[in-house]
């Protein structure tokens, strides 16, 4: 999740289990604490597939954060042996901010590793978008009560209760996933079509249109849209991953790791003489947040793989188009006209519209 959404679900947390003890002073720091997890960002590295798939790495491990929580606990309980606090309390407050922060994390599509250093696929269990005004706001109001009238007996209970609504919606979000790949697998169903997998992912800023992607046979995936409030089946396109092109990348590391890091959700383009590989988890049909050139042929028509770089068209911002969205918006609660599938997969990614629409 964003940065403003950590800090106040950090300051919101520590002001809940601390505020008593520490007054204002817990809000701020168990923002500056829930922002921990995120100095990984720091560290530089050669290539974007690299900075992708190892940021929430380690710093966003339940064992190391849980380690670090007991570390401060005994630091803070030894520096200050009168001032209330008890090694419980304390760790449970150091421990909850710090936990939460990857905890919610695994709620994006993006992929935490949770349970590094186990070389488990990363837990991306796509309940909400990376930004959603209906979690945040709740606990930032709170806060900055808090803030505002001092960490009272009310302040606490209000940023408990914002708490409980932040983790039921992340509850909704995940129940609303479900029905979408349900509808979407019944879409499928209907016409005769196995699918190995199907998943859904939040659209831009809520938890009620969802992007459905689903694997086929032969390299053919299905996307499509599906909103809570439809009463018609979904809207949905079929498409290839381009498979044989994966080939030329067989032996390539980085590539490995990128296959392992969106659990294989890759699609593979010839855009001019570039090989460009795309994460389809994230973003909107055809207009994907992470796409990297892998490869470029050479005067020979040779594939010659290099260091990847990011696809010039692509990067997490491209998704927000205002147009797009007025239109993904519309489709929370209108089915049609249906969204222009076809259309934004031939804009944006730079290749011949799909070969079959259904």
């Amino acid at each position: 999740m964003d940065s403003i959404t950590q800090a106040v679900l950090g300051a919101a947390l520590q002001g809940t289990v601390l505020g008593r003890l520490q007054g204002r002073r817990s809000l701020l720091y168990g923002a500056a604490l829930a922002t921990v997890p995120d100095l990984d960002v720091v560290i530089r590295y050669a290539d974007p597939v690299s900075r992708m798939t190892y940021h929430r790495g380690f710093s966003h491990s339940l064992f190391v954060l849980t380690g670090l929580a007991l570390l401060l606990a005994w630091l803070v309980n030894k520096r200050w042996p009168g001032k209330g606090y008890t090694l419980p309390r304390l760790f449970l407050a150091f421990w909850l901010v710090l936990v939460t922060h990857p905890v919610l994390d695994a709620f994006t599509v993006y992929g935490t590793q949770l349970f590094w250093p186990l070389q488990l696929t990363p837990q991306s269990w796509a309940a909400v978008f990376i930004i959603d005004p209906v979690y945040t706001l709740p606990l930032l109001g709170a806060v900055l009560y808090a803030a505002s009238k001092g960490v009272t007996l009310k302040a606490t209970r209000l940023m408990a209760l914002a708490l409980a609504f932040s983790t039921a919606y992340l509850g909704f979000g995940l129940g609303s996933r479900m029905v979408a790949e349900h509808r979407f697998q019944a879409a499928l169903n209907a016409q005769g079509i196995q699918a190995s997998e199907v998943r859904a992912v939040p659209m831009a800023f809520n938890s009620l249109v969802w992007r459905v992607l689903a694997k086929a046979p032969g390299g053919i995936y299905y996307e499509g849209v599906s909103s809570l409030f439809d009463r018609g089946p979904p809207e949905m396109q079929r498409l290839t991953r381009h498979l044989p092109l994966a080939e030329v990348l067989a032996n390539d590391p980085l590539h490995q790791r990128l296959r392992w890091f969106t659990d294989d959700w890759l699609r593979y383009d010839q855009v001019g003489r570039t090989l460009v590989v795309t994460d389809l988890r994230m973003g909107t049909p055809g207009n994907y947040s992470f796409r990297f050139d892998f490869a470029q042929l050479d005067d020979q028509g040779q594939w010659v793989i290099q260091a990847p770089t990011a696809h010039q068209a692509g990067g997490p911002g491209s998704m927000f188009n205002r147009h797009d969205l007025a239109l993904i918006w519309r489709r929370i609660v209108a089915q049609q006209p249906p969204l222009p599938l076809a259309s934004w997969t031939s804009r944006y990614l730079g290749v011949q519209p799909p070969e079959a629409r259904h």
